[in-house]
């Protein structure tokens, strides 16, 4: 067996983690030597008792690391170690690295520069437009998003990237032939062809209440700094905020309604020091000494209408006012400096043109595919 193999072995037995691993190779010289020395050496390492060292050694004469290799090729699935050239540089920094990651898509170079965006599975609106907007926008500086696939604000960031025609990465609660949740099938297979969907988990692992906190390290391990747009007090997502802490990360953060729990937790994060974010120049702020001057222009401005459509001088000016963020009808009006008569006439057109969505509570935004 190679130190590879071994790797990928050692990652697949229950009871070992990262930590674990890591002390058994600097205890026993290599990944591979864990699977030749006899029992009396494998207890000489600080932290394996009599119960861990009976499951390493019945593990290892049942595992194959090759089959797994074999199964995963061919679901169009790579398995990287921390040998590989590929394997990404950030995450061998940190505390606890995967001992393997499964991957459908490729890192690249450029992926270095990379940014996690998490938050609330049940987001509000005003979230899920946040999320899509500065991961669109991040997306044109040059940066990778990088995110968990979740329902909600995990997944407003995926799309913002991949409508910016960026780079975004997944990275997954449970095994890659084990989708959670099922109905990003889809949004998986985009991101595969324009990033990285990424587990550490073996083949056949489900999701549970365990593999989600715990993969939240990978996000931040992989980025510079991580941004939450929503999470209530209690939220899962502030792991993610305290594993960037560990990691030496920055965090970011959205401030929202005092009197709203999505905003609890995000709101107390600026309350202890994370970097409050209104606009995509905040983020490019802080990294001012790491990227090149030439690449902090702010990007541009979205073509505020299809170039198929024509618009009128009014209607383009209620579709310019819209660009930063959704109105209510009477904001609308008093923004463009229209009686509430004239714009219901113009918001009338541009709903049948299908340049904006009128949602409850009379509130308008522009179609998903117009927004900056």
């Amino acid at each position: 067996m190679t130190d590879r193999e071994a790797y990928i072995a050692l990652n697949m037995m229950d009871g070992l983690g990262p930590v674990k691993v890591r002390a058994l190779i600097d205890r026993l010289g290599s990944p591979q030597a864990v699977f030749e020395v006899d029992r009396n050496s494998m207890l000489r390492v600080r932290g394996v008792g009599e119960k861990l060292c009976s499951s390493i050694l019945s593990q290892r004469e049942e595992i194959d690391p090759q089959s797994e290799v074999e199964k995963a090729a061919a679901l169009d699935i790579r398995v990287l170690t921390p040998l590989d050239t590929e394997y990404p540089a950030a995450l061998k920094t940190i505390h606890d690295p995967p001992l393997a990651l499964y991957v459908r898509g490729a890192f690249l170079p450029g992926d270095e520069r990379m940014l996690g965006i998490v938050g609330s599975r049940k987001a509000t609106h005003y979230g899920l437009n946040i999320a899509d907007r500065l991961s669109y926008q991040l997306v044109q500086t040059g940066f990778s998003i990088v995110s968990g696939l979740a329902r909600g604000i995990d997944t407003a960031a995926h799309q913002g990237a991949l409508k910016g025609k960026g780079r975004t990465i997944a990275v997954l609660g449970a095994a890659i032939d084990q989708l959670y949740p099922p109905e990003n099938a889809e949004l998986a297979d985009a991101i595969a062809k324009n990033g990285a969907v990424v587990s550490e988990y073996p083949l056949g692992r489900k999701a549970d209440r365990m593999t989600f906190p715990y993969r939240n390290r990978i996000i931040s391990g992989l980025s510079m700094g991580v941004l939450l747009v929503e999470a209530g007090l209690k939220s899962g997502t502030l792991h993610t905020a305290d594993a960037a802490l560990e990691q030496g990360r920055t965090v970011f953060a959205i401030p929202g309604r005092i009197d709203h729990p999505s905003a609890k937790g995000t709101n107390c994060l600026i309350k202890n020091g994370a970097k409050l974010v209104d606009n995509v120049g905040d983020i490019l702020e802080e990294f001012q000494l790491l990227i090149p001057q030439g690449e902090m222009e702010e990007p541009k401005k979205q073509v505020a209408a299809r170039p198929e459509i024509p618009l009128s001088k009014e209607e383009r000016t209620l579709v310019e006012a819209l660009w930063k963020g959704s109105l209510d009808v009477d904001s609308l009006a008093r923004v463009v400096g229209l009686s509430s008569a004239e714009i219901s006439g113009l918001l009338l057109g541009l709903e049948m043109k299908r340049v904006i969505t009128i949602l409850p509570g009379r509130v308008v935004e522009l179609a998903e595919d117009l927004r900056g």
